[in-house]
């Protein structure tokens, strides 16, 4: 890939495995510090990878919604980030569906490449996953 794209910091938590659960990603506009847009959201009781790709996709459509048409997802899921990159097939069935479905979102976009990040780079999608756990109910920022 080439040229300036938005990037996506995605992360989902789950305290317990499988627990109470939230997302949160971040959008970020080429060379930009502001972000564009940012989601932290409880999604009720799930797996931290169900909530990692729930992330994906809510970060996917959020992009989509601001006109994204270039896209670099950074993620700390290696998980997430071999399976939509092709390098590990996905045999859970509880995360075919979602796979499928975050596949179906990257398809709407002229280009989305992905990269896996230290957790340490991926600090605010973890805090607006964090957030939403401790706070009551969904909200976007």
């Amino acid at each position: 890939m080439s040229g300036e794209r938005h990037v996506l910091y995605c992360d989902g938590a789950a305290r317990g495995n499988p627990g109470p659960a939230a997302i949160g990603a971040i959008l970020f506009a080429p060379g930009q510090v502001e972000p564009v847009a940012a989601l932290s959201e409880r999604i009720g009781q799930a797996t931290n990878n169900v909530a990692e790709y729930r992330a994906l996709i809510a970060g996917l459509q959020v992009a989509r919604e601001a006109g994204v048409s270039r896209l670099l997802v950074r993620s700390d899921s290696e998980l997430l980030v071999r399976q939509m990159t092709g390098k590990y097939r996905v045999k859970a069935p509880g995360l075919k569906p979602l796979a499928r479905e975050a596949a179906g979102l990257v398809q709407r976009f002229d280009e989305v490449g992905f990269e896996e990040v230290p957790r340490e780079r991926n600090s605010l999608a973890d805090e607006l996953a964090n957030a939403a756990l401790d706070a009551e109910g969904p909200r976007a920022i």
